[in-house]
């Protein structure tokens, strides 16, 4: 985990995400092979949004599999942190968190990379990179370059 401090001196630890979750180990460990993949429902064929789940937010089914995804998408929202969210983020302000509308369907939450945030804007193309860290990989995404 990465460790930084806080305004009083403290160490700050990073949050992690739920690695162990059932529906959520597929998508982790996908994303350690830098693949970018959705839950796909099986009966209306539809991409789930993110964070993995166990029932299809569109039909309620249960049944899904597993798709991997281009890893292009838009920027749907974003908004720029000038206070860190938490003390680990300290070093990192300003920083954005976008909310990315993936190409083949559903959302997921990120940040937009190798862009300054006051950049960063709504219907923007980006692309997904990998942020290899100990324990787990991040998806990131980085604004597409023009041809």
């Amino acid at each position: 985990m990465s460790k930084t401090q806080d305004e009083r001196g403290r160490a700050a630890r990073r949050g992690q995400p739920f690695l162990d979750e059932p529906e959520a180990k597929p998508f982790w460990a996908s994303l350690r092979e830098h693949r970018l993949t959705a839950q796909r429902c099986s009966s209306c064929k539809k991409i789930f949004n993110f964070p993995p789940q166990a029932r299809c937010p569109h039909c309620l089914a249960s049944d899904y599999e597993w798709a991997i995804l281009s890893g292009k998408g838009k920027v749907y929202s974003c908004v720029t942190y000038h206070r860190p969210w938490h003390p680990a983020y300290q070093d990192k302000i300003p920083y954005n968190v976008s909310l990315i509308d993936l190409d083949e369907g559903g959302r997921i939450v990120s940040n937009v990379v190798d862009c300054p945030p006051d950049e960063v804007r709504i219907a923007m193309a980006v692309e997904v990179v990998y942020e290899d860290l100990p324990e787990y990989t991040l998806p990131k995404f980085r604004p597409v370059k023009s041809a």
